[in-house]
């Protein structure tokens, strides 16, 4: 009998040991005098473990990113152009590398510094208004290919204590972009208007940064909401003393 409870009980150890090995996260020592190394590198192998999956945070295929809709405004009155972009899929998120943190671990604030290569999106449209002196309203397909993503986000915590581990509270998030490189258009013009989509097309790629720093303050609030709800779902399931020991 005793044999039996011993092995009951190394059974029950081990299930234990497995359900706490976030094998998806590696641990660093807040003593360590290059703990912001070790934070990049610990968020470099969770962004490649995303890539390939985590079935116990949910995440199969971290691609397409979806934004359900952004808006962009150009002048005002009522020939101002509007746009509202649907059902946006970005692809090539999950290429995103963290080249810098800086953090005070005592307050719980983290900056990550942040790079992807290259970004495609493609989303329905539809406009209406005056653009570049024509009648602009109507609706398509758009498509973006944006190159060299320069992201920077702050994070700041809480911890709080449950059933005897510690676990982080986001408090509060930020982020910033910027983008090297912007190529985007529409095709799909509603009734064939081949000169309204030359026009757009021609308008679009000769002022894309300027488009993008209209659209920027609705695109960021849409980004934060993804990244405040991914970072509540991992500090949700992975205890904070895991992250750091």
């Amino acid at each position: 009998m005793n044999f039996w409870l011993l092995c009951g009980a190394f059974i029950a150890l081990f299930v234990c040991s497995v359900a706490q090995n976030f094998y998806f996260i590696k641990s660093c020592y807040k003593d360590d005098e290059n703990v912001n190394a070790c934070i990049r590198q610990s968020t470099n192998f969770l962004i490649a473990n995303i890539r390939r999956g985590i079935p116990e945070l949910d995440i199969y295929d971290p691609e397409p990113i979806v934004i359900d809709q952004i808006q962009l405004a150009l002048g005002t009155g009522p020939d101002g152009y509007r746009a509202t972009f649907r059902d946006i899929e970005a692809y090539g998120v999950s290429n995103i590398t963290v080249t810098a943190v800086r953090s005070d671990i005592s307050t719980n604030q983290y900056q990550f510094t942040m790079y992807i290569p290259k970004i495609t999106a493609k989303a329905r449209y539809e406009s209406s208004g005056v653009l570049i002196l024509v009648q602009a309203s109507g609706g398509g397909n758009y498509w973006g290919e944006y190159e060299g993503v320069k992201i920077k986000a702050y994070l700041r915590g809480a911890p709080k204590e449950i059933n005897g581990r510690q676990y982080l509270t986001v408090q509060q998030m930020k982020m910033d972009f910027s983008v090297k490189d912007i190529k985007m258009g529409v095709d799909g013009i509603h009734n064939g208007n081949t000169v309204l989509q030359a026009a757009l097309n021609l308008f679009i790629n000769s002022n894309s940064q300027e488009l993008l720093k209209e659209m920027k303050p609705h695109l960021k609030k849409k980004l934060l909401v993804l990244m405040r709800n991914f970072a509540d779902k991992i500090f949700s399931t992975v205890p904070y003393d895991s992250f750091l020991v």
